[in-house]
């Protein structure tokens, strides 16, 4: 039996509104199987994607926190009242030590103790790209006034003098209005754009998590599809939904982050929607024409991937489904499936980039204010 229901909300932000945990920091258990992580940054905002200047700086998108000053709110169609903010952020984690926000004053939308807001951030020269989330249309966006506008885009931050501000983000693509203009996938219109990618000549590769699908943008903007990412099967409605035992439903692909391999193809990361089942997570190879085969399979709620020489790596946010639990953990993934574990017991882990053989993880993503950045050894 198969259950009939409305196409769920952007599957990123539901998950992410579905794990708020207590406790933030990394727990004396955190291990792998090589070295144990340290903490390298502190005091992050719902840490998401991160990545390296060619320096050596890591930057991290800060998604924000609720603040005293928010602006006007408005009734979302699933997650009810949510109200504007101005609290997204990226950090810079210098590479003597030491962090920084070095811009400050992006938009946030704000539910409860959880926040949408920058995404993922990529560095160029002085300027930050930056990938907005949504979880939503531009005609629910336009409600919020036109400091909402970056909400569903991605925009370029200049910085002076080592900082920026968010406030004067300019808008490269406006995804959120692509997805409202043709919509792909052909599900209704949702936009969450969650994670970039550089390509050769200033291009970048987007990941929308809403319209469930993957873009390549130019350096002025143009958005073209590259992939689109159909529901992948069903799966069991838990309890709580009222459904009666058995019933079956379609999840959302929901795709998350894409890196570019070794071969130059394109491969993509999947957390799958509600109700987010356990080992049907995969990652998926696309080519330079789009075409999509699976790469890999029996995987959980992955939200970042990162190549290393050639071996893929990726984030598990929630090694037992997110409806189950928030600990996850990095792994080091096999075509065969028997995925080889290189750091456990993470609370709400999200984001990773690597560097000399280390992975920087950011975990507690839903966490306002208690964020970290870890690192463990690959080797």
């Amino acid at each position: 039996m198969t259950a009939q229901l409305r196409r769920p909300l952007t599957a990123t932000a539901l998950a992410l509104a579905l794990t708020a945990t207590g406790a933030a920091t990394l727990p004396a258990s955190a291990h792998g199987p090589d070295h144990p992580p340290t903490v390298v940054a502190t005091g992050l905002s719902s840490p998401r994607h991160l990545s390296f200047a060619p320096n050596g700086d890591l930057y991290v998108a800060e998604s924000g926190a609720p603040s005293d000053t928010q602006g006007p709110c408005i009734e979302h169609p699933e997650f009810g009242a949510v109200c504007l903010d101005d609290t997204s952020s990226i950090t810079k984690v210098s590479r003597r030590g030491g962090q920084s926000r070095v811009v400050t004053g992006l938009p946030s939308l704000v539910s409860g103790q959880e926040s949408t807001g920058a995404f993922d951030v990529l560095v160029h020269g002085s300027t930050l790209t930056v990938a907005m989330g949504l979880g939503g249309t531009p005609d629910l966006r336009a409600q919020l006034g036109p400091s909402a506008a970056p909400l569903g885009t991605v925009v370029d931050v200049r910085l002076r003098r080592g900082t920026g501000d968010g406030t004067k983000a300019r808008i490269r693509t406006d995804l959120a209005a692509y997805e409202a203009a043709h919509d792909p996938g052909g599900e209704g219109v949702d936009s969450n754009p969650v994670d970039l990618a550089p390509m050769r000549g200033g291009r970048v590769v987007a990941v929308d998590a809403g319209g469930n699908d993957v873009f390549t943008l130019s350096r002025r903007g143009r958005a073209d599809v590259l992939a689109v990412f159909p529901s992948p099967g069903e799966a069991e409605l838990p309890p709580f939904t009222g459904a009666p035992p058995g019933t079956m439903a379609p999840f959302e692909s929901v795709p998350t982050a894409a890196a570019q391999g070794p071969d130059g193809a394109w491969y993509v990361s999947e957390l799958t929607g509600f109700p987010f089942p356990a080992g049907r997570a995969s990652i998926y190879r696309v080519g330079k024409h789009g075409q999509r085969t699976v790469y890999a399979t029996g995987l959980t709620n992955v939200t970042d991937l990162a190549w290393h020489g050639r071996s893929l790596y990726a984030v598990q946010m929630a090694d037992e489904g997110l409806l189950t639990g928030s600990t996850g953990s990095v792994v080091r993934v096999s075509t065969h499936g028997a995925h080889r574990t290189v750091v456990d017991d993470l609370p709400t882990p999200y984001g990773i980039a690597i560097r000399h053989d280390k992975a920087y993880v950011t975990t507690g993503s839903t966490s306002p204010g208690d964020g970290q950045v870890v690192v463990a050894r690959l080797r």
